[in-house]
């Protein structure tokens, strides 16, 4: 089963609060307070999120963090990256020196295409995306294969 860790789901809570007011600068403890993540969670995710560019951060007594793009500029696909690194299912989708099988692999090619596919997904699906209210679930998402692309590392 593929997922993502709870840091990357607690990070995706706190943006989601911060994406329903974009312009607002927000403290770490109004963010934990709101969102009720534990405040070191809080501050943990605002570190990486800022060394990522995803939010900047001002001190001072009117400082704290503010989003660096709008909700619908900022991917989830990015969140992730930033949290869990390089999104693939596989080792081979990463680097194809991790597994000792590479050499005689024939499906190799087949997985990038699959890992393909899923960051395609989650980058179709932007921050604005996940703070709006879900009022009828999709019944299925199409992506088609044919639109993905093999790009060795």
């Amino acid at each position: 089963m593929l997922r993502i860790s709870k840091l990357t789901d607690y990070a995706i809570i706190v943006l989601g609060y911060m994406a329903r007011e974009p312009e607002r600068t927000y403290a770490a403890t109004d963010l934990a307070d709101s969102t009720g993540v534990a405040i070191p969670t809080v501050s943990k995710i605002l570190k990486i999120l800022t060394k990522a560019s995803i939010l900047k951060s001002t001190r001072g007594s009117k400082g704290g963090y503010q989003l660096t793009r709008s909700p619908a500029k900022t991917s989830v696909a990015t969140i992730i990256y930033a949290l869990e690194g390089p999104i693939a299912l596989t080792e081979c989708g990463l680097d194809h020196d991790q597994c000792q099988q590479s050499s005689s692999c024939q499906i190799r090619g087949n997985w990038g295409v699959i890992n393909r596919a899923i960051r395609t997904a989650l980058e179709s699906v932007s921050l604005a995306d996940m703070v709006m209210p879900l009022t009828k679930a999709p019944e299925e998402i199409r992506i088609p294969v044919s639109t993905l692309h093999y790009q060795p590392r």
